[in-house]
């Protein structure tokens, strides 16, 4: 893959994993109970690291380029 479909790849990546954050949020505040609260906090951390696994790709595409 280039360097620009390797960057709109992780690029739009980047964007759904953002997505998936808020909507996490946004359900994690709906929902009622230590269980699901664990549950949501879980996700969420899980999509938070996602997401700076994808950052760092980004920039280090961005410094071979």
């Amino acid at each position: 893959m280039d360097h620009s479909n390797e960057k709109s790849a992780l690029e739009a990546q980047i964007a759904i994993v953002r997505a998936n954050i808020s909507d996490l949020i946004e359900q994690s505040a709906a929902y009622s109970g230590a269980g699901d609260e664990d549950r949501s906090a879980t996700r969420i951390e899980e999509q938070q690291n996602l997401l700076t696994t994808l950052q760092k790709k980004l920039e280090d595409l961005d410094r071979r380029a």
